[in-house]
């Protein structure tokens, strides 16, 4: 493995080995909109990642608490979707954040109930 980029917002093509072949592979972070948004009471959270990379996903209401941990672990590079199951929450706008790496994206969601 490389050392890490040094830049911490842009990452470089040029400074990370690529294997070549795969037209699948993302080529950077990306965290799409939930769906279905607004939602009651699940809903699917997709999310690419360009390389195996430590993920956090998690989702906070609009007070900054944390109410669920989705995404704790090393995950592979590619495309990836997590059901989120907000029965025990009350209606309202929550936030999602996926840190990835020095990635962090986050997005609004809306459950009603």
């Amino acid at each position: 493995a490389s050392p890490v980029s040094e830049h911490r917002f842009l990452i470089q093509h040029a400074s990370i080995p690529t294997e070549t072949g795969g037209s699948e592979q993302p080529s950077e972070f990306g965290l799409n909109q939930n769906y279905p948004n607004p939602f009651n009471p699940t809903t699917q959270i997709s999310y690419t990642i360009p390389r195996q990379s430590d993920v956090r996903l998690e989702v906070f209401d609009m007070n900054g608490r944390q109410v669920a941990t989705l995404v704790n672990q090393s995950i592979s590079a590619g495309t990836h979707t997590v059901n989120f199951d907000a029965t025990d929450l009350s209606s309202g706008i929550y936030m999602y954040r996926l840190q990835a790496g020095s990635t962090v994206l986050t997005r609004k969601l809306t459950l009603v109930k």
